[in-house]
This record gives structure tokens, sequence and C-alpha cells, in this order.
């Protein structure tokens, strides 16, 4: 099939034998895909070379920069665009197709996404949607750096954000996001997240940063009042309409708010050994 679509697919893998697949099927479109793994000790790296995609091995040092600035500091990349995926993550006909057409000719240098997101086997059509800046040239910006080389054990930017230098579109097909790993590995992993993000928070404090978008700022101010899991749950269930999507968006909003829970506990918990 003819790889027509110039735009460079990077997608950050550590153990993702249940997911990639299913990710990697939807991308044979694209000149180039690079699946950069962090020493993955499943059947990742086969299924990887099964597709022919080129595997490049990524060893964190704890410091700065993590799994995504370095694939765009180290990999030889062809494309003057990129896109940035997990392997959870599986693009349809239509956001492909749309990416193609937007990105031959735009005034932009990057794009938002949006995600439809699977929990526990259903779509969840309401409440709080997902977006990143997943789509950008790569001579134009950087993920933000963030000082957390004594804190830190993620290898990969999970909530940090493309810095760029140029304006910044939409694209309006839906990326899926579904994790076929189960309620188990989605817990572990959140809870990984949380403590990240109490470290974030009392790191902020601390520095009194001031590049926050609006949604950052309102999500620590809610935090600083204790008040961040109620008004969560409530806002994506009630004002967002969660509640359409029945058992399995109320099961989610209740996860959510339990993580933002999490947050607010462990970052009184670091406080105390302050």
């Amino acid at each position: 099939m003819t790889k027509n679509i110039p735009v460079t697919v990077i997608i950050s893998v550590k153990n993702e034998e249940i997911n990639l697949p299913k990710c990697l099927e939807k991308l044979y479109k694209f000149s180039e895909v690079i699946i950069v793994d962090s020493n993955s000790t499943d059947k990742t790296t086969q299924i990887a070379k099964s597709y022919n995609y080129k595997i490049v091995n990524f060893n964190w040092n704890g410091r700065f920069p993590k799994k995504r600035n370095w694939a765009l500091e180290n990999i030889k990349i062809i494309n003057d665009w990129v896109l940035f995926l997990d392997a959870d993550e599986f693009l349809t006909d239509k956001f492909v197709n749309e990416i193609f057409d937007k990105t031959r000719s735009t005034k932009h240098v990057g794009f938002w996404l949006t995600y439809n997101n699977f929990f526990m086997g259903k779509e969840i059509k309401f409440g709080d949607k997902m977006s990143k800046l997943a789509l950008f040239k790569k001579e134009c910006g950087r993920y933000e750096r963030i000082d957390e080389d004594y804190w830190s054990h993620l290898d990969m930017e999970i909530h940090e954000h493309p810095i760029l230098s140029g304006s910044v579109g939409k694209i309006n097909s839906p990326i899926f996001h579904k994790d076929y790993k189960g309620l188990s590995h989605y817990i572990q992993r959140h809870n990984a997240y949380s403590s990240w993000e109490a470290h974030r928070f009392l790191s902020i404090k601390k520095s009194k940063i001031n590049s926050l978008n609006f949604r950052q700022k309102l999500k620590y101010i809610l935090m600083d009042f204790g008040l961040l899991p109620w008004v969560y749950f409530f806002g994506t269930f009630f004002i967002k309409f969660g509640f359409l999507d029945g058992v399995a968006g109320f099961r989610l909003a209740i996860y959510k708010s339990n993580y933002f829970f999490q947050i607010q506990t462990k970052v009184i918990e670091l406080k105390k050994k302050l």
C-alpha cells in the first residue's frame, strides 16, 4: 500500500504487546513510523519488527530530556510533521484523512487532537473529553521542561505540554483511546501518575511558576482548597452530562475523582516529610 502521508508517527512504548498490534495496524499510510521502546521484556519489539517499523531503544538516566524530547533531538526524522501516539491510541480512517488534508496546506505549526475514551469496554461519549497537542512540526517546539530530576520516576512526558512557536489548530476527527490491559493496569498507572502530580504541585508552589494555562491554574487552585475531587465529579458527571453514559460514566467519574483525591492526600503526606 502507498505510504503517502508525510507525517512521522512516534509511538512511545514499554511492555505493550497487548495494545500495540491494534495501534500499528492503522498506520500503513504514513511514510515513517518509529517505535521508541524503554527496554521492554515482553513481545513488544517482536511485534514492531513484524510490521517493519523502525525501533529505537531509550535508556533514561533520570534527568532531562525524557523520551519524546529525546526522540526529537536524537532520532533522524524524515518528515516535518510529527504525530506522537501511545500504544493504547488507535487512529480512525477519518482522522488519517483529515491530518493528510490539513498538514499539506496550513498556517498552523501544530494541532490539538481529541480522543474518544473507552472505559471497561464501553465508549464514553460524554463527560470530560481528553485532548492533547500531539501533532506538530518538529522544528517548531519541544515539550516543556519541568525541574524534576530528583523526584520523577516517569521516563516519558505525561502531563508536559509542547511549547510551540506559531499558531495552533484543531483536528476534529477523534482518536480512539482504549487500553486493553484492564482495570488493574489502569489503577496502577494512575497511582504512578498521582505521585508525579503531587510532587509537581509542591514544586510549582515552591518555585511560583506562572506559565500555566487556565485549566492547570484552576486545577491547582481547587487542589489548594481540597475541592478538586468533588468539583471534578460534579462537573464531569452532571454539567458535562457524564450520567448519560450510564454505569460506565459513573464508574469513570468516580475513578478520576479518586485520582485527584490521591494527589491531594499524597501532597499532605509529602508536606509532612519536608
